[in-house]
């Protein structure tokens, strides 16, 4: 498994997944007022553990969209997991007031005592 997960999965995987970067890239590109290529941008990254690169991202759609509710859930996710919880609930409230209560709920489930 090992051989094939490397050389044949994990290949076609990063090949998709450079394929779907570039097709939002080329969204940001043609459009650089819509928020929704920079917070699927934002996605990728993440996946790819660049953190910080998905955070600017993401920063960025909610700068264009301040009422767009999944860039703020994912701002409230990486902020909680870097264990600023002011700037995570900040984000929650501001999802859950668009209708999008996800991370206020994670937030309350898991979040400190």
């Amino acid at each position: 498994m090992g051989f094939f997960r490397k050389e044949v999965i994990d290949f076609a995987l990063d090949h998709q997944t450079r394929q779907a970067i570039e097709e939002q890239q080329a969204l940001i590109a043609a459009d650089p007022s819509n928020p929704r290529p920079y917070y699927q941008l934002a996605l990728l990254y993440r996946m790819q553990h660049k953190q910080d690169e998905a955070l600017g991202l993401l920063l960025e759609s909610v700068r264009l969209d301040p009422t767009f509710a999944p860039a703020h859930v994912a701002l409230a996710e990486i902020y909680a997991v870097r264990n600023d919880l002011a700037a995570s609930r900040r984000h929650a409230g501001l999802a859950a007031a668009q209708g999008d209560s996800h991370a206020r709920e994670m937030l309350e489930r898991y979040g400190p005592a």
